[in-house]
């Protein structure tokens, strides 16, 4: 395998649309630069938002962008729950939503460190293989439990059933899991915010300068750097 090139280095902000995956997206990108590329965390395939793709040189900064709080907007149906808590799993559950009253308790409930378990449809492994795999299998398993952070789970909106959530989580919250604790699935989710980084500044063809964005990295994060990236940066 030939080596992936450590230049162009820099941060690239990209809207996913929906439908590819976002491995798809980077792939395609590293195809442009012909350089080492990774990320900061995925979106599933239905949604859509920023990803922050890493080129170079850059991937040697990744402990510093993975971890980032993040910012969400999703719709969720309070009608149905479904088996992977988004528009692809199968509809397990149909049911009357909950009131504006009964849905502001349930979101009580939800705000702050919570624990829910991993949706059947990530990607984590158990037993050595993708949870994802072996729900498109019809295995069934028992999903672990991870503990986050939701500073905030605003409504938006609630109309026939449908609420439009506004969220702010800490790092490996699945919006899948809230909505199905909700007693609900998401329709739609978009991911507005990654840390200090914006949707609205997504721009597949910018390349951020790798010094310009670990700058706009809090202290805690641009603490996780390895000496040679910060070497790299002059900030050593």
């Amino acid at each position: 395998m030939v080596p992936r090139a450590l230049e162009p280095a820099g941060v690239t902000l990209v809207d996913k649309p929906a439908g590819p995956s976002s491995f798809k997206v980077i792939a395609d990108l590293r195809r442009q630069t012909g350089a080492r590329t990774g990320h900061a965390g995925t979106l599933d395939p239905f949604a859509t938002g920023l990803l922050l793709v890493l080129s170079g040189w850059t991937t040697k900064l990744q402990p510093c962008f993975v971890g980032l709080d993040k910012r969400y907007v999703t719709d969720v149906d309070l009608s149905a729950t479904s088996l992977t808590g988004d528009p692809e799993g199968e509809i397990t559950e149909r049911h009357e939503p909950p009131s504006s009253a009964a849905l502001e308790e349930r979101l009580a409930a939800l705000r702050g460190e919570v624990e829910l378990p991993i949706p059947a449809a990530s990607a984590v492994k158990i037993g050595g293989e993708r949870a994802y795999r072996l729900a498109r299998r019809g295995v069934e398993v028992d999903m672990p439990m991870r503990r986050s952070r939701v500073d905030a789970l605003d409504v938006i909106a609630y109309t026939d059933g449908v609420a439009r959530l506004e969220l702010r989580v800490s790092s490996g919250t699945y919006v899948r899991a809230i909505a199905t604790a909700l007693g609900g699935h998401c329709r739609t989710l978009r991911r507005l915010e990654v840390g200090p980084f914006s949707v609205a500044e997504a721009d597949p063809e910018r390349l951020l300068e790798p010094g310009e964005a670990f700058d706009r990295l809090s202290p805690e994060a641009q603490a996780r750097a390895p000496k040679d990236a910060l070497r790299r940066m002059g900030r050593e």
